[in-house]
């Protein structure tokens, strides 16, 4: 006995499924429910023939014992709840699956979304990207930043993976990499290769350092990330809700680019202690010792981390 069922290619066409992907994954799950008949046979399988449009369960006791037709007489009404059942699992595997192979394209860039609000989820923000949601934990999310439903975010993506309930899209706003995604929006010269990021420290939220670089002769690497009248930068730090931000000139040279990295402090020299443990020592005016160490060490911290350095301060008059 076999039993009608529904045109596979016309529903394959119809879901943009792949024929034989759909028809492995409908006999799977007809020959699921059929084991569980009471006197179903030990070795079974499930045969769709989508030129017939039929469904036959062949079935036998032993390896060696031929098979026969074992189709229920009452598998029909429970067979046609089964194909729309699985039809929609693989139509939602296969959304999810396109959905992950876009975003998994996407990771380490900036994509833009819609905060939702979402009460149930703690501290987490919900950020709605299109046709899905990515999430905004509350340890990617920049200290003492609000978020509103409806508004507008730049996030970072961190990660990209496969979750119960489809892609599980990790986004942040505390990554370094944040900025310097925001500086290739607003430079063109760093697609052309003329300016490039070396490195970006950063303590989001209150401040950040970024090492840069020009690779033209003539080209102010400086300048050219500032922008006219400061318009540049100005735009990367009003996306980052006032996040200070020190452009510092990178150089092959440690002494010179230590120097760079602790501005906006005044450094009259740097000696260098030991190339191999990166250890040095600044020299700065009495009255920048202060500016050069920063509020709390930010300043020395964030030029130590951008250098690799272990840097010491001291007044020049010592």
């Amino acid at each position: 006995m076999s039993l009608e069922v529904p045109d596979i290619r016309e529903l394959a066409q119809e879901e943009g499924i792949k024929e034989d992907e759909l028809k492995a994954v409908l006999e799977t799950s007809l020959l699921q429910a059929y084991c569980k008949f009471p006197d179903a046979f030990p070795i079974a399988r499930a045969e769709i023939d989508s030129k017939r449009g039929t469904l036959t369960i062949w079935g036998k006791e032993e390896e060696d014992d031929p098979e026969i037709d074992c189709t229920p007489e009452d598998f029909s009404r429970q067979s046609t709840k089964i194909v729309r059942s699985a039809l929609r699992q693989l139509v939602r595997h296969t959304e999810d699956e396109k959905l992950f192979g876009s975003f998994l394209n996407r990771k380490g860039k900036l994509i833009t979304g819609t905060v939702q609000q979402d009460k149930g989820d703690g501290e987490n923000i919900h950020v709605a990207v299109g046709d899905t949601e990515a999430l905004l934990p509350k340890r990617e999310q920049t200290p003492g930043e609000k978020y509103s439903h409806g508004q507008r975010l730049r996030v970072y993506v961190v990660a990209v993976s496969r979750g119960l309930k489809g892609p599980e899209i990790i986004v942040s706003r505390c990554h370094p990499n944040l900025v310097l995604r925001l500086f290739e929006k607003e430079v063109p010269e760093m697609a052309t290769g003329q300016v490039s990021i070396v490195k970006v420290a950063r303590e989001a939220g209150s401040r950040t350092k970024i090492a840069i670089k020009s690779n033209v002769e003539g080209l102010s690497g400086k300048g050219t990330f500032i922008g006219p009248d400061g318009s540049r930068v100005r735009s990367v730090v009003s996306e980052l809700g006032g996040e200070k931000i020190d452009i510092v000139d990178y150089s092959e040279d440690p002494a010179s680019y230590i120097a760079s990295a602790l501005s906006p402090a005044k450094v009259d020299s740097v000696k260098i202690l030991s190339r191999e443990e990166r250890k040095a020592v600044a020299f700065v005016p009495e009255g920048q010792l202060r500016l050069a160490i920063g509020k709390e060490g930010q300043n020395a911290r964030l030029a130590a981390r951008l250098t690799g350095w272990k840097i010491a301060i001291q007044p020049s008059s010592k």
